[in-house]
Order: C-alpha cells, then structure tokens, then sequence
C-alpha cells in the first residue's frame, strides 16, 4: 500500500506539474503570433492604405483597408489567431472584388504592427474600435457594416455584432465556446473550469438578431463541424444560412463557389 500511494502520490505531482504549465502557456498556445518577418506586407497587386488607429484603452493599431470607390457595402474582417493582415491579402482582394466591397481588416493588439499583448477583452475591443473606424471612414452607420470573421476572429466578430450591431455576421470555421474546442483536444485538463479565454460565441450570438452567414469544413479537425453548428443553432434569426464546405479543413482556402452563395445571401438583404 505504501509503494502504490508513492506512485499515486508522484502522478499528482506530475500531473499537477503539467497542469501549471499549460496555465503559464494558455495565452501562447491561444494566441501563437506569427513573426512579423514572416508576412509579405508589400503584396502584388493589391492597392491598400495603411491604417492606424487606436482601441478604448488607448493601444495603437493597424490595418489595411481596401477602398472600392462607389462600393456595394463595406466588410470588417477579423482574422484567425495564427495569421495577421499580411497573410490576408488574397481573402481581402476576393471579398472585395466579388462582393463589391470596401474591405478593412486589421491586426489585434501585439499581432502584427499592432502595440500590445492580446487577451480576450483586448481582442474585442479592438475589433469593436476597428468597426467604428470603418463606419466613419465610409459614412456608415455601425448596422450598415458587415462583421466577418475565421475561427477565433469569427467569435471576435460575434461579439462585435452582438455589442455594436451588423448588416449581417458572416463566420468562417467559428466554434461555439473555445473551451469546447480545448476540451477536445485538451481531454485531459478541466479547461471548462480553468481557462481565462472562454470566447463564448454561443451566449454572444443569442444576443444578436441580425442576419447570419456561417460555413465550415466538412474535413476540419481543429474545429469540428458539429462545434460550428452548435453556435448556428443559437443564433435567435431567421435570416441565416449553414454551408458545409465539403473536405475542406480549417485553413484550406474557401472556393469560388463560396463567394457567390454570400454575395447571393448579402444581396437578399439590401
């Protein structure tokens, strides 16, 4: 008895051991940072202008903005946690070109050229100042923008819409809480209990009534596709629409199929 309550005694330790450690790296694994070296910022072919602007609390940001003159609507778009604006260039270009759209997508705060270190209320918040950004730079009220966003971005998004309004919320590979996503992977660790970004985008989406465009891979090990229809289900609307995007994982590239069923959707709404 003595010998199994040692070897009881040393998997806590170990366990215990492994589990400060993954509380020390949960930002780091949440938020992996690309080196900003690593981006092509000068991409051909595509005319943009440097923003910078700043967040509630004061924090500097950057962006790029893609001005279409006498443009259909104008798009938010928040990207995903392991890329920033320099890797965007040709999802930018697409929606701008395909939809008719004045495109703004920017950097959270410590990605990119953007000051800071992100965190979950940081992140919002500097969404929710990049909406209001866009919105007085094309002469639209904050209903009239278009809040898109891919996996995390798609629950920064979501918290946009919820707090700020949208013409409609457009998710790409968006999971239902990202305690639901840790939990999968992490089965091991109680992440529901212990995680500080939570990114709840099912209680956001209750919040907001608006229209809803959500697509996901079928082929999307990182987030399953039953995580983004637990957070379509939510959403209180009946202007929304589902598309599985069919041996797609989570960073493949949408198709140009893609494009027209939302510039089909958006255009119901005008």
């Amino acid at each position: 008895m003595r010998f199994v309550w040692r070897f009881v005694r040393g998997l806590l330790v170990v366990y215990l051991l492994l589990l400060l450690a993954m509380l020390f790296l949960e930002n780091w694994l949440v938020y992996p940072i690309p080196p900003v070296s690593r981006g092509d910022w000068q991409p051909a072919g595509l005319e943009f202008e440097n923003v910078y602007f700043t967040s509630a609390d004061g924090t500097k940001l950057h962006g790029w903005l893609v001005e279409r003159p006498n443009a259909k609507r104008a798009i938010l778009y928040c990207h995903g946690n392991g890329e920033d604006v320099s890797m965007n260039a040709y999802v930018v270009a697409q929606l701008s070109e395909s939809l008719d759209a004045t495109v703004f997508v920017f950097d959270y705060r410590g990605y990119g050229h953007s000051e800071g270190s992100p965190s979950e209320a940081g992140c919002v918040e500097d969404a929710l100042a990049a909406q209001r950004w866009l919105a007085e730079r094309t002469g639209r009220s904050l209903d009239e923008i278009v809040v898109m966003g891919r996996s995390i971005g798609g629950a920064i998004a979501t918290a946009v819409a919820s707090r700020q309004g949208a013409k409609a919320l457009v998710l790409i590979s968006t999971f239902s809480r990202l305690t639901d996503v840790a939990s999968l992977h992490y089965r091991w660790l109680p992440v529901r209990t212990l995680m500080k970004n939570r990114y709840d985008a099912v209680d956001q989406i209750r919040q907001y009534d608006g229209p809803v465009f959500q697509s996901h891979g079928t082929a999307d090990w990182i987030v399953p596709i039953e995580l983004g229809r637990r957070l379509f289900a939510a959403a209180p609307t009946q202007q929304k629409q589902f598309v599985e995007l069919a041996d797609r994982g989570h960073n493949d590239p949408e198709p140009a199929s893609y494009y027209r069923e939302l510039g089909d959707f958006l255009n119901r709404l005008e």
